[in-house]
């Protein structure tokens, strides 16, 4: 088991327009440890909403994941944004910053995450635009293993292509588990052998979420409904072999009550004391 240094800790949550108040009020959600948005919601916001943020990132540690970057797409990279993102970055002291590993625009977005030929043409075309975008930001950023539902064609598996990508760009890993069990059942792999294999030392924090049953076979990713117990004991399992990590909450639609969320945050945080205190035991027994 590596040792790793996360700019977060413990378990958090995406940050909705409806939880700013109970954010911001004299006593926020103490299980929440830190909170995650997407910048695309955030830059350049002023009036009640801006102030109501910038109160919350000077009390709570807040990441941002990414929504526009495309790291994978054909049009080049939106430099523009990046300068605007790291002045965003500075002014909000983010802890960190992630993307997805796909592509999401051609001249136009696409509304969809599409999923980049495993390749090693697309390892080397992706790991320099990982770069260019650490040198502007001027710090390390982390891709997300995403889900997606047509194989691409391409000579490498779909964890070769994530490792290799990762390696040689010198970036970080949002590892969303979901995301993992969703292509285990949707490509036929074996989940837990694919967690095995990727590079621990680089996570920078985990997403879990919940997903749609299409058929049998066919899951879709929708972060609109609770985590099922295959999710959960995925979860597990990753804390087992790689040691707690920190883990986020997605909940991106049929959104319930906050307190409902945190029903679920505190299901993390109770994985995560048995396993903290397991590895302890081990260490110190």
């Amino acid at each position: 088991m590596k040792m790793n240094t996360y700019p977060v800790q413990g378990a958090g949550l995406g940050l909705r327009r409806s939880f700013m108040d109970d954010f911001n009020s004299s006593q926020p959600p103490e299980q929440v440890s830190f909170l995650e948005v997407a910048p695309e919601n955030w830059i350049g916001v002023g009036g009640t909403s801006g102030k109501k943020f910038r109160a919350i990132t000077e009390k709570q540690p807040v990441t941002l994941h990414g929504l526009s970057l495309s790291i994978g797409g054909p049009a080049p990279l939106d430099e523009a944004f990046l300068y605007r993102l790291k002045k965003f970055i500075r002014q909000h002291n983010i802890r960190s910053y992630s993307e997805h590993l796909s592509y999401c625009s051609d001249d136009g977005h696409l509304y969809d995450l599409m999923p980049i030929p495993f390749s090693e043409e697309a390892v080397h075309y992706v790991a320099e635009r990982i770069r260019r975008t650490q040198d502007i930001l001027g710090q390390r950023i982390a891709m997300e293993n995403v889900s997606y539902y047509a194989m691409p064609p391409g000579e490498m598996s779909e964890i070769e292509f994530i490792n290799a990508v990762i390696s040689e760009a010198d970036c970080k890993l949002l590892l969303d588990i979901n995301n993992i069990y969703v292509n285990s059942v949707n490509h036929n792999y074996d989940a837990l052998e694919f967690l095995h294999q990727l590079p621990a030392e680089r996570v920078t924090y985990m997403h879990i979420a919940g997903h749609y049953n299409e058929a049998d076979d066919l899951i879709i990713d929708t972060h609109g409904a609770d985590v099922i117990d295959p999710v959960w004991q995925l979860l597990d399992a990753a804390y087992e072999k790689f040691g707690v990590m920190p883990t986020l909450l997605e909940r991106d639609f049929n959104v319930p009550p906050l307190q409902d969320l945190l029903i679920e945050v505190d299901r993390i945080r109770d994985i995560q004391s048995h396993w903290t205190q397991y590895h302890h035991e081990f260490q110190h027994g």
